[in-house]
């Protein structure tokens, strides 16, 4: 119980990491403050600069995720590359206090960075799930971990807060309170991923490398034969394809969601911070619940249910116009949230052969890096091509989620697991 518990508490030091820089105080003041000068001259410019940056993030762990994942495997060492992306995720963090406004390049090289190594370190992390649980009860251990990163998000933007109204009540505006929030979020990551590290045991074995190649290659030549082999795994590749396509969604709202409060909805920042803890709480609750839904009633019909919730959170979203309407969508979003991020997870470890973990959890990363590329880029394109619609941007999110949730029922969970259970 205490490495499930270890495990989970990387989820909750990570998330705020997500809740401050990716979601709610950086992102919008990286398109109000940072980059507010290009707006001046072409609308939409900054929006669409934001989603290039985390674009262009998830493009290198696109391509870097499954050789990592394959070399971890050879290796055993996936607890020393987590170490190292959180290393480096901490310190572009805490770096990014740094940025003043109109420093655009610096902004965006160390968004990058942090935002590499954020997702290196989600792919690593979820590796260790089939290690540490079993088939039976991967759903509510993956509920676990999501529900305790809501937690973390939560403890990371109440600290924020009372910063800001601190601040504010002192006439400080968003260039001073920023900074700080992003030192606050950073010395948190540190302090509370420290269990993982401590407790967390890698239990993979180091296997030897085919004669005549090094790491790279072998961990490419092994991401390969998996991908030639996926006639025999065929659930599982297509349940990646279908988390492409929802998780594009997802994406899309985690990156975007404070924008659109801030750009449509003229929320300023305690508001957007109080909105997301409401997220926070709505999406930890989605997430237990959903890990024991899973297990109980089955992966497909539990993460179709969520999706439809998706569906009609960005209807109302749409619609919105009151507060009101943006309280009801964003509950909406947090129940679907932690639901569809637990059983994702959840789902491909279940569907994944023993002996892969490392590799296809890399291909899990892949998916999730390629939604992550298309869901905001699409946002981003359209929002400038519309001079800043951010609500005709926001269509294309709809999308998204009708297109995963078609694919998703094609997929035979049962015989996926057969699947898993003979290649092993």
């Amino acid at each position: 119980m205490r490495e499930v518990i270890a495990w989970a508490f990387y989820d909750f030091a990570n998330s705020g990491y997500t809740t401050v820089v990716l979601t709610t105080i950086y992102s919008a003041y990286f398109v109000g403050v940072v980059a507010a000068g290009l707006d001046a001259t072409t609308p939409g410019a900054a929006t669409l600069l934001w989603t290039l940056a985390i674009a262009f993030s998830n493009l290198v762990v696109l391509c870097s995720g499954p050789v990592i994942g394959a070399i971890s495997d050879f290796r055993a060492s996936k607890k020393t590359f987590l170490l190292l992306t959180s290393i480096l995720c901490v310190s572009a963090t805490a770096m990014l206090a740094w940025t003043a406004p109109g420093q655009v390049t610096l902004a965006v090289i160390l968004l990058v960075l942090s935002a590499i190594a954020f997702s290196s370190g989600e792919n690593l992390i979820a590796a260790f799930l089939p290690e540490i649980a079993t088939r039976e009860n991967m759903g509510r251990i993956s509920g676990y971990g999501w529900g305790l990163g809501y937690f973390g998000g939560l403890l990371t933007l109440a600290c924020c807060l009372a910063y800001i109204q601190f601040s504010e009540g002192r006439g400080m505006g968003a260039e001073h309170y920023v900074p700080v929030c992003l030192l606050i979020t950073a010395l948190i990551f540190a302090i509370t991923a420290t269990p993982t590290f401590v407790w967390l045991r890698e239990r993979a074995q180091p296997r030897p490398l085919p004669s005549g190649k090094g790491y790279v290659k072998a961990g490419l030549g092994q991401v390969l034969t998996t991908v030639r082999h996926a006639a025999r795994l065929p659930d599982l590749f297509r349940f990646l394809l279908c988390i492409v396509l929802f998780q594009a969604g997802v994406a899309t709202v985690v990156v975007l969601a404070a924008i659109y409060a801030q750009e449509v909805m003229q929320f300023d920042s305690q508001q957007l911070i109080v909105l997301i803890m409401l997220v926070n709480l709505t999406a930890a609750a989605g997430a237990f619940v959903f890990g024991f839904a899973q297990d109980r009633f089955g992966s497909i019909p539990s993460l179709a249910g969520a999706l439809m919730v998706w569906i009609a959170a960005i209807a109302v979203a749409l619609q919105a116009t009151t507060n009101t309407d943006v309280w009801i969508a964003g509950n909406l979003i947090g129940l679907a949230m932690g639901a569809t991020q637990a059983g994702g997870r959840g789902l491909v470890g279940q569907l994944t052969p023993a002996s892969q973990n490392g590799e296809i959890f890399g291909l899990w990363g892949l998916a999730n890096r390629t939604a992550a590329i298309i869901g905001p880029i699409s946002y981003g394109i359209i929002n400038r091509l519309a001079d800043g619609d951010h609500q005709l941007s926001l269509i294309s999110t709809l999308v998204f989620f009708v297109l995963g949730l078609g694919l998703l029922l094609t997929i035979d969970e049962k015989r996926g697991h057969q699947a898993a259970r003979q290649v092993s």
